[in-house]
């Protein structure tokens, strides 16, 4: 770092850097306007909302599936709450997909079996292994499911009384295949953590999902809380598993194949959010991950199809959006050398050194605060409570793009992999639990503890960066990014290489409140 300290001229090198630094910086800024782009759409075509053609006159039949696997602490809560929804038992089939290996199935069993004295038609399926994983199970029940329409939900959802009710009749329209709700989160005030994913889950179901479609771009299932045309799946090739993104993959072969899909932002499902990092970060990865691998599955045909211009050019923001988290890991590793630089090209030029600064602030950051707080808008009516959890986002953001990163090149260029489950606490239930939570495989662990040393590395190497510009009195407007970069590294990793305590203090917190 002392020789970039240095007085220099301008040479073939540090054109070289600088260069790669605007390129890695384009990039990040092309992902920033889309989400100006997003805004624009959104309220552009606020006023298309989805409208009710008719209702049923009889109300069809219907299957709720429930995947789970080793789910002990909330399988007890799904089965229960899916079985008591309000909607004529005669026509309303519950399906307990369970591919556990824990005593999760005996718990399904005695649910399942109480559920059905009671009058209620539920199924429990128990696989002996579990190829294909969650989209394994569901190809293999849907043969069996008695309903014209599935429901899908994650063990760690409560579905609402009346989510049938309020979904079924879009249906009447023939071409509607799939009905997405909105998630709502059990335990959102937890912490900084689980308050921010919230924030970043409302951005993504409020601003893209609206945006994406009501302006007649492709959305997605987020894989739980929707219920779809059990004929739109068949007719789409049905669950594969040659992803870890179904959900994703199923639905861009669905909408290619010219089947609509309707998304309710009204009507939410609440769930658990991951409380500790490293359960974040299995969930982040398998969504990276299994997003690069649909991209790479899917997007030449989607670029081939004779669909518009602004639906192939959505799709590819969409489908490629994952490589920013590589960028964004670059760009932390050129920040310091190129803002350094930059201040000895533009010495004598205050204005362009400004401006050359500037640049990372208004392209590529405003863009996001914009995006996620005009969700918070929608959602809450306030703008001013959504800016404190602003600088935690780009953190947190910036944080766990290491982590992106690896599951967008394995996702890439990697092999397919286990479908690693999100570690559920039942938050939200009578009695939350640790017990049987911890990260599925040994595999899982390592890397993460792995990732958490390179994070913390670079947490205090953002630190150094920070610490040299006060020294040298080189103090720019890109010194707040760096503390933000900084920050978000250090939380990461620190939360990663501290779990085991987090862990302890949890379960001394729930024996308390117990006894």
């Amino acid at each position: 770092m002392g020789g970039i300290l240095l007085p220099m001229d301008l040479n073939l090198l540090h054109l070289v850097l600088l260069s790669f630094y605007l390129l890695v910086l384009l990039v990040i800024c092309v992902y920033g306007f889309h989400r100006y782009i997003l805004v624009y759409l959104y309220y552009r075509h606020q006023k298309n909302k989805p409208q009710l053609q008719s209702n049923f006159s009889d109300w069809p039949r219907v299957t709720v599936q429930l995947p789970m696997y080793n789910e002990r602490i909330v399988a007890r809560r799904i089965i229960e709450s899916a079985c008591r929804m309000d909607y004529p038992r005669d026509r309303l089939q519950v399906q307990v997909l369970d591919d556990s290996t824990d005593d999760t199935t005996a718990i399904a069993a005695e649910t399942v079996e109480r559920m059905r004295s009671e009058g209620y038609d539920v199924v429990l399926r128990h696989r002996v292994n579990r190829t294909g994983y969650k989209a394994g199970a569901l190809r293999e029940a849907l043969p069996e499911a008695s309903g014209d329409f599935v429901c899908i939900f994650d063990a760690d959802f409560i579905p609402t009384r009346s989510f049938v009710k309020d979904t079924i009749h879009y249906f009447t329209d023939s071409t509607v295949g799939m009905v997405q709700v909105r998630w709502d989160h059990l335990n959102r005030d937890q912490s900084w953590l689980t308050q921010t994913q919230g924030f970043l889950l409302d951005g993504h179901f409020v601003m893209e999902h609206g945006a994406r479609n009501r302006s007649g771009r492709f959305i997605n299932f987020n894989g739980t809380a929707g219920m779809w045309r059990k004929a739109t799946i068949t007719d789409s090739g049905n669950w594969q598993d040659d992803t870890l993104a179904e959900d994703l993959d199923l639905s861009y072969r669905a909408q290619l194949k010219g089947w609509r899909f309707v998304f309710l932002p009204e009507v939410t499902v609440p769930a658990e959010l991951p409380p500790e990092m490293p359960g974040f970060k299995t969930q982040q990865y398998r969504w990276a991950k299994g997003g690069a691998q649909t991209c790479k599955k899917l997007l030449p045909a989607i670029l081939r199809s004779d669909r518009p211009l602004k639906v192939k050019a959505e799709a590819f923001m969409h489908l490629t959006g994952n490589v920013v988290s590589g960028f964004v890991v670059l760009l932390a590793i050129l920040m310091y050398p190129v803002m350094y630089l930059g201040l000895q090209i533009f010495e004598h030029n205050p204005v362009m050194r400004i401006f050359y600064d500037a640049t990372l602030v208004m392209l590529a950051t405003f863009s996001a605060s914009s995006f996620y707080v005009c969700g918070q808008r929608e959602l809450h009516k306030s703008w001013w409570d959504s800016l404190k959890y602003l600088p935690f986002m780009m953190s947190l953001g910036i944080g766990i793009a290491i982590n992106n990163a690896l599951a967008m090149l394995d996702g890439f260029f990697g092999k397919p992999s286990e479908f690693v489950r999100t570690p559920k606490y039942g938050f939200g239930a009578e009695s939350p639990s640790v017990a049987g939570s911890a990260t599925a495989t040994y595999r899982v662990k390592t890397r993460h503890n792995i990732q958490a040393w390179i994070e913390l590395g670079m947490g205090i190497y953002m630190s150094g960066c920070m610490m040299l510009s006060f020294y040298h009195s080189r103090i720019s407007l890109a010194l707040p990014f760096l503390f933000l970069f900084a920050g978000g590294y250090l939380y990461v990793a620190l939360s990663t290489l501290l779990h085991p305590l987090w862990r302890r203090h949890l379960e001394k917190r729930l024996a308390s409140s117990l006894s």
